[in-house]
């Protein structure tokens, strides 16, 4: 069974992920020798790097060619919570969603998670989106608040943690974060969140190993397959 990344940032020059043409041929070239069929590539849109979506498409699409079949991509978009994002995709939701799917990455601010935000997940359950909270356990602030990633969780979010935040290289606060979300039935997908092939790689293996040391192979390829699987076809996870 094939992984599936829906969370990288292997498109060339357009945030802080691959610099180059090279580098993004180097890291797809890398999934697909980790065991990754289908990539989803998420560039930032945040105060610092603006989301075009023609644009990023028109780049995929080279990428594409130039990778020749070795796997399938796909284009989504790693979204800030800030006002004007939030502005932006309640006027055209598709402009950030992964694929035509109504599936939306969403990434907290390190500074705050207000009881506002959690409204406004609400309010996009409401509207027929489905935000995929990314890498909480990376998040200053729900990392000292775990019990709020539960919450979004049974709110109908779906909950993405990096998957070597499993092996402990962000540390043991990440890595015992991620396992507790895990025990409590919090975690839907292990992402790569890529940015390059040296130290942020896109490898999903070694996440699922650790998963399958704590909870089994049928939960370990749920997180990095079937689940993300459901994601990029724009259905209920299984």
């Amino acid at each position: 069974m094939g992984m599936i990344d829906i969370h990288s940032h292997i498109l060339p020059s357009v945030d802080d992920g691959a610099k180059s043409w090279e580098m993004a041929v180097e890291m797809c070239q890398m999934a697909a020798a980790d065991g990754i069929t289908h990539m989803v590539a998420t560039p930032h849109s945040n105060d610092e790097f603006r989301y075009d979506r023609k644009k990023h498409e028109a780049t995929l699409s080279q990428l594409r060619d130039k990778l020749n079949g070795t796997l399938e991509l796909s284009l989504g978009c790693d979204f800030h919570m800030s006002f004007d994002n939030i502005v932006a995709v309640r006027k055209d939701p598709k402009e950030f969603c992964i694929g035509s799917t109504n599936y939306l990455l969403v990434e907290f601010s390190d500074f705050g998670v207000s009881r506002q935000v959690l409204k406004t997940l609400e309010e996009f359950l409401d509207f027929g989106l489905i935000p995929i909270v990314t890498h909480p356990e990376r998040n200053a602030i729900l990392q000292a608040k775990p019990e709020i990633v539960v919450d979004m969780a049974a709110m109908g979010c779906v909950i993405q943690v990096t998957a070597n935040s499993l092996t402990g290289f962000w540390g043991g606060g990440p890595r015992k974060i991620s396992e507790w979300l895990l025990k409590k039935g919090a975690l839907h997908v292990l992402a790569s969140d890529a940015h390059d092939p040296t130290r942020r790689t896109p490898v999903l293996s070694k996440g699922k190993a650790a998963v399958v040391a704590i909870a089994g192979e049928d939960i370990a390829n749920r997180l990095v397959s079937e689940n993300p699987e459901a994601i990029i076809r724009g259905e209920s996870l299984p």
